[in-house]
């Protein structure tokens, strides 16, 4: 997994749109770290530190060390809200996770040795049905990326989640069936050639 991040963070002393709109001036973005049987906590961090960490491209599935007032809060972002016109970040929710914790995060898919795929190199096309996949970790062992191995498949061959081998700590979320990941089908140029060939081999002889 990722290793933890450390963000800085000052505990928020008003709330409210006003007050959110007058931090967002200055350069910060407002904030909130819940759970943990703790009352919510309200803070406000630096928009170019946070961005930073968005754009390393895990921040939701990083722990993210939070320190304020003198103390680190442990958390994983839960959500974050964007301008829906700039893209700048408005506000982050951050769980807070106590010892032990297991979370559900969404995990990116990585398709590997494509070269080795025969459907693949006659053509097909691997259509991927989920580009992530919701697990549930121990808060410890999140994984950066599930690696799906295609060596093998051939055109017409699918992914399900029981093809998948999760690294340790790690479960589907989903679990009331073998769902699909992705699918190798064949190129629209040999669709075609095989619908004319069937219907050559259909057509009655003149």
């Amino acid at each position: 997994m990722s290793e933890a991040l450390t963000l800085a963070a000052e505990a928020r002393e008003r709330a409210g749109k006003g007050a959110s709109r007058a931090l967002r001036r200055e350069g910060r973005v407002p904030a909130v770290v819940y759970g943990g049987k703790e009352e919510p906590l309200g803070i406000h961090v630096e928009e170019r530190l946070l961005r930073r960490m968005l754009g390393t491209g895990h921040f939701t599935n990083s722990i993210v060390m939070i320190e304020v007032g003198g103390k680190t809060v442990r958390t994983l972002p839960k959500d974050v809200h964007f301008h829906p016109v700039s893209d700048r970040p408005l506000h982050v929710d951050f769980l807070r996770l106590a010892k032990d914790a297991t979370v559900e995060v969404s995990v990116p898919v990585l398709f590997v040795n494509e070269d080795d795929s025969p459907g693949l190199k006659r053509g097909g096309v691997l259509n991927v049905v989920r580009h992530d996949l919701e697990l549930v970790c121990d808060a410890d062992k999140i994984p950066d990326d599930i690696r799906i191995d295609v060596t093998g498949l051939d055109i017409g061959d699918s992914i399900h989640i029981s093809n998948v081998t999760l690294p340790a700590g790690s479960a589907s979320a989903i679990t009331d069936r073998d769902f699909t990941i992705a699918t190798i089908v064949a190129p629209s140029g040999l669709k075609s050639e095989e619908g004319d060939t069937q219907t050559e081999a259909e057509a009655p002889a003149a």
